[in-house]
């Protein structure tokens, strides 16, 4: 029987708890386990599982988390809005970066959560409710890959597949204390994947172990060398000082503590430049964003939340004049980056804070804004040069906090095994 006759649909009123879900989806005899409910902030679908492997191979046993952007063959596509679910064709095939943890054994557990259209770093959304944060329950996720993220946290899944294109992996996983790998642009195929902006748009995915990050990378990225020879690595004081006290703290500690075989060295960086070059970022990211989905947008406004149509609304004003300028802005700061990275790995706070509480979280809120703000301009620096970057967790009491390392162009494998400060 093939694996979509055999998929299970659970119909449930309202939201299931958190652990509603067996724990017990990280091997092969799960795929018969029953699955009594799923919360439904943290799925769209779910099955036991929602797509059996097509293989057998390094992933036997492990299940994914598919951001609701990818297709999957017999499903479709909902992008975090209900219209757009409404509406959505039937997929017939399913994406490359599906297909090949299928074939290396791993099983869909089901279809996951996102922000609209991946238009957001918050993990909140106005249709579905905000996922859990099972690492710090009273706050936010993370997002825009917050479903897969808080599957993979929860124990529901062993890998959560995702996208960043501003930080849509590395934000999530700072805040629920995971490993996560914004990988460098284009090596893997963005072939069925909703498009938000295609110039800064990877492939990523989460998971609870560096064994298993580094196990994913060698399936999707089996042409990348395992091994890279890293001259050094370099951190700059005015990045760690966009963060929070206690975030730019705890980057400080890890650089003190270094203990990986290459050195580490400050350099200096001028923060003043970041703000021009997030403009010049989200300016490229708005007017891809609009050219993908603008039509659909003019017709469909009022099922927006209002922090993403907000971004929508700015995007659909850009003009050629203004995204001419901000691609001026964009070389000459990849030029700027590469110079004072060349082969080097880049040291960074993940994110600009913890994540922040859930009540403070209301949808296009100060709080949130200005932490987006903040974190952009740490994170813009792997989309502009298209460089892949690695977060992980770091030993700490309270919310977690995330380390970044973002490394030379192709080199993800290596700096997916990169173990910074022991982590």
């Amino acid at each position: 029987m093939d694996s979509i006759n055999r998929r299970h649909f659970f119909a449930v009123a309202g939201t299931a708890t958190a652990g509603a879900v067996g724990m017990a989806t990280t091997g092969p005899s799960s795929f018969a386990a029953p699955a009594p409910g799923f919360d439904t902030t943290v799925w769209r679908e779910y099955g036991t599982p929602l797509v059996e492997p097509t293989g057998v191979g390094p992933l036997t046993g492990d299940t994914v988390a598919v951001k609701d952007l990818y297709d999957v063959a017999g499903q479709v596509v909902g992008a975090g809005n209900e219209t757009w679910l409404a509406g959505a064709p039937v997929a017939t095939s399913t994406a490359p970066a599906v297909a090949a943890l299928l074939s290396a054994g791993a099983a869909v557990a089901g279809i996951s959560r996102t922000d609209e259209f991946a238009y957001s770093l918050a993990g909140t959304n106005g249709h579905y409710g905000t996922p859990p944060n099972p690492a710090a329950p009273d706050r936010i996720p993370g997002g825009s890959s917050s479903g897969s993220a808080s599957a993979v946290a929860l124990g529901q899944a062993t890998i959560g597949l995702g996208t960043d294109t501003g930080g849509s992996i590395r934000i999530p996983s700072s805040y629920q204390g995971l490993y996560g790998i914004r990988t460098t642009h284009g090596v893997i195929s963005r072939d069925g994947l909703i498009p938000l902006a295609p110039s800064f748009d990877t492939v990523g995915w989460m998971t609870r172990t560096r064994t298993d990050l580094v196990k994913v990378a060698a399936v999707l990225e089996p042409n990348l060398a395992e091994r890279v020879a890293f001259p050094r690595a370099v951190y700059a004081e005015s990045l760690i000082a966009l963060a929070d006290a206690e975030v730019a703290s705890a980057t400080r500690r890890a650089i003190a503590g270094w203990s990986a075989e290459m050195p580490i060295a400050e350099i200096d960086f001028d923060a003043a430049q970041l703000p021009g070059w997030v403009k010049a970022f989200q300016t490229r990211q708005g007017w891809e964003a609009w050219q993908a989905h603008g039509a659909w947008m003019e017709q469909n406004w009022d099922s927006l939340n209002a922090d993403v149509r907000s971004r929508f609304e700015a995007a659909s004003k850009r003009t050629p004049e203004e995204l001419a300028d901000a691609d001026a802005v964009l070389a000459s700061a990849q030029a700027t980056i590469d110079d004072a990275l060349g082969d080097g790995v880049l040291i960074l706070p993940s994110a600009s804070s913890v994540a922040p509480p859930r009540d403070s979280a209301a949808l296009g809120g100060a709080v949130i804004e200005d932490i987006r703000a903040r974190t952009f301009q740490l994170t813009c620096l792997a989309g502009i040069t298209g460089r892949p970057a690695v977060g992980s967790p770091l030993p700490v009491t309270g919310p977690p906090i995330g380390i970044c390392a973002v490394g030379p162009r192709g080199s993800d494998r290596a700096l997916a095994a990169l173990r910074v400060n022991g982590s």
